[in-house]
């Protein structure tokens, strides 16, 4: 029997998807093989909603009737799920049912799949973090393929963490160029991204804290106060993965110091680990990837407020709500996913500023943009944030109470109508925004906007708000650095303080160099560090007395003295991390032990090829361009190598040594690369043998670097559209 093909929403009762090609009317095999996926989705939403409260029913979803409704051209919406074993993903099941539901209450057709979602804290520090990155571009042909390969016209995304967001919708975007191609005939694509809630952070017990205190004392009884503060410190953060991971270098300290044995350090672990997740999950509540990429989704304009900022999985109301926007959107192209993207990315570059997001997103952004076809690189996003600063407005912070969770809780008690908070305060600021840009609730930003006078409560007081009407500060964002040994690094401003970015300005750093993150973690954690920092090559009486005149100090001091005020200062450089050698990890445990190690934190940087978590805080730079593995000269350095770091200047240099100890700061002319041919290929043989325990299937030897969002090759050929920020596209490598 042919089914009715009538919705039970009436809004959208003529609702069919415009465009001269229907593959489930030209081809009887998917006519044939989908609606039973079809039926059993909507069934199961009927079993779970069914007695709901306002709950309107499902009417008839026969087969006859998704047949009907396929051959129609109704619009078909893939359900895009993440995998359960990830947190933020725990409870996709639910929501994707209420979807669902709504979908076809709307006319349409709903479909589901799931990719996996690797979650990089569970990755850390072993072998999984070198499948993390490349996980973002398998994510995006995996998408790809399906929303292809099946044939949908749009995909409701539900948004995790980590390199998903990204990947899902750079496949989205892939397969939207593609339906751009001459002889297509197919319509757009849309998405809609709805991030899942945010995870609760936890609370150390009473009783840990306790032990944790124990060791305090002790370390202050055995001669080392600061491990005693770091310990402290460590333990005013909201409990999360990130400050588990400092814990570990605290303890490794403590028990290198014969302060407590391994079996109590893997004991207080065990009970941190136990006490750190909410069941319900989420994505964790420090300004991480995960709530980095909530936030570029939402700045893109493809969030719907309603979704925005949850702290549980949304009710059936706000659903629905979120649904029949998208649907409000077929059928115009001016909303379709590459007009979305285009319109929208320079405001999301400035929104990234000002929210102090992921170091991640420097090459996540471009990565989507090329999947979409569109000639981007870091240079367009340093452009963006070069012609206008922009304030930090989010006063984000994991020991005051302004984490990500109080921010939905602020959300949801109206405080903030989150990013549409966000695009109001910039704006009132002078920030130059495009305000007519699409979103994908069918209006403008300006229109989101027009009636929000007071972006953030008054009833909230200021010191509580994450979100701020007022500056927090001048400084923002992410820097691109260039230099005479790279092209470009990246550094996370909003990541360091005030007196911090002050004081490593235009100052100079000793190297001393890593081939792994190992082996900096295991000198960051062993209380004789110093010992080993003063065996460094080159590091005598003349260069000391030169670091004390340049480096602010009041030429006095000995080497102790010099490393409390910071006269004498160090660059961590972990090298042979670039997507080519090892998949790109990140080092966030160093940046971790680092971060919390009060004395080197005051004083000295990390430096990789790698990345770094987007938690990561302190003077951490990555993403240095060429990496080592391709003959970058970050695989040159050797311990001893003094670098000029000029944070105003965004500048990156390895002075010349005899002119250093001349009086002048002068970046080398020539690099010894000759001279240093043999450490060069050794260390090339090294990161070969190591890149073997990278399994060949997850390999991304055939990839762009760190500038061009390190995509496929093919990805990269295809990236022939001009920039939305130049109006130009570059010749493709």
């Amino acid at each position: 029997m042919q089914g009715s093909n009538t919705p039970i929403n009436p809004e959208f009762a003529d609702l069919v998807i415009e465009e001269a090609y229907n593959p489930y009317r030209e081809c009887i095999q998917g006519l044939a093989n989908e609606p039973i996926t079809v039926r059993m989705i909507v069934e199961r939403a009927d079993t779970m909603l069914r007695g709901e409260p306002g709950f309107e029913g499902l009417g008839d979803y026969s087969l006859s009737e998704i047949v009907a409704r396929l051959v129609a051209n109704r619009p078909r919406v893939a359900i895009i799920q993440g995998s359960a074993d990830h947190p933020a993903h725990l409870l996709d099941h639910e929501h994707m049912l209420r979807v669902a539901a709504r979908i076809w209450q709307n006319g349409g057709v709903p479909f589901t799949f799931g990719v996996p979602v690797i979650c990089d804290g569970t990755a850390q520090n072993n072998i999984g973090q070198s499948y993390s990155l490349v996980s973002r571009n398998q994510t995006a042909a995996t998408v790809n393929i399906n929303f292809e390969g099946h044939s949908y016209h749009a995909a409701y995304v539900l948004s995790g963490c980590d390199k998903s967001p990204t990947g899902v919708l750079s496949g989205l975007a892939s397969a939207a160029r593609a339906r751009t191609a001459p002889g297509r005939g197919t319509a757009p694509a849309w998405a809609m991204f709805a991030p899942s809630h945010v995870l609760r952070g936890g609370t150390i017990p009473p009783g840990t804290r306790d032990r944790l205190r124990a060791i305090e004392d002790k370390a202050t009884a055995a001669g080392d106060p600061q491990l005693a503060a770091d310990i402290a410190e460590n333990a005013r953060y909201i409990l999360q993965c990130s400050s588990d991971e400092a814990f570990i270098g605290q303890l490794k300290r403590a028990v290198s110091m014969g302060l407590i044995d391994r079996t109590e350090q893997n004991g207080i672990l065990d009970e941190l680990a136990a006490a750190t997740c909410h069941e319900n999950g989420g994505v964790c509540a420090f300004n991480g990837t995960g709530n980095s990429s909530r936030t570029l989704v939402a700045s893109l304009g493809l969030t719907p407020r309603e979704v925005e900022l949850l702290t549980d999985t949304p009710a059936t109301k706000i659903v629905n709500t979120a649904v029949d926007q998208f649907f409000r959107c077929f059928n115009r192209p001016d909303f379709g996913l590459l007009e979305v993207l285009a319109g929208n990315y320079a405001n999301a570059i400035r929104i990234h500023g000002a929210t102090g997001s992921s170091t991640n997103l420097m090459m996540h952004m471009p990565a989507i943009m090329r999947y979409a076809g569109f000639d981007v690189t870091l240079s367009d996003y340093e452009a963006v944030a070069n012609a206008h600063d922009v304030p930090d407005i989010f006063a984000h912070s994991l020991t005051e109470g302004r984490d990500t969770f109080a921010l939905a809780q602020q959300f949801e008690a109206g405080h903030n109508r989150g990013m549409e908070s966000i695009y109001k305060v910039l704006s009132n600021l002078g920030v130059p925004l495009n305000l007519d840009a699409p979103t994908m609730t069918g209006h403008s930003w300006r229109e989101r906007t027009a009636d929000l006078d007071q972006p953030v409560s008054p009833d909230l007081p200021e010191e509580r708000a994450v979100i701020r009407a007022r500056p927090v500060r001048e400084i923002s964002g992410t820097d691109v650095l260039r230099g005479n040994f790279l092209s470009t690094a990246v550094l996370k401003v909003a990541a360091m303080s005030d007196s911090q970015y002050k004081t490593f300005d235009d100052r100079v750093f000793v190297v001393r160099y890593f081939a792994n993150e190992y082996d900096c973690n295991a000198d960051l954690t062993d209380p004789k560090l110093m010992d080993k920092l003063r065996k460094i090559p080159g590091l005598d009486e003349a260069v000391l007395a030169r670091l004390r005149a340049v480096n602010g100090g009041d030429g006095t001091g000995d080497f102790d003295a010099m490393i409390e005020d910071g006269t004498l200062a160090f660059a961590f450089v972990i090298g042979g991390q670039g997507p080519k050698a090892y998949g790109m990890p990140e080092m966030f445990s160093p940046s971790q032990n680092l971060r919390h190690h009060g004395v080197l934190e005051r004083s000295s940087i990390l430096m990789t090829d790698g990345r770094y978590s987007g938690v990561t805080k302190g003077a951490c730079i990555g993403h240095v361009t060429p990496e080592a593995y391709e003959g970058g000269a970050i695989g040159a350095l050797v311990d001893g190598d003094l670098l000029w770091v000029r944070l105003g200047g965004k500048g990156l240099d390895i002075l010349d040594r005899e002119h250093f100890l001349a009086g002048e700061k002068s970046p080398m002319t020539e690099l010894p690369l000759a001279e240093r041919a043999d450490i060069i290929t050794e260390r090339k043989r090294m990161m070969d043998q190591r890149q073997l325990e990278v399994a060949s299937s997850s390999l991304m030897d055939e990839v762009t670097d760190a500038e061009r969002g390190v995509v496929p090759g093919s990805v990269d050929r295809r990236a022939t559209h001009p920039s939305p920020i130049t109006g130009k596209a570059r010749a493709a490598a």
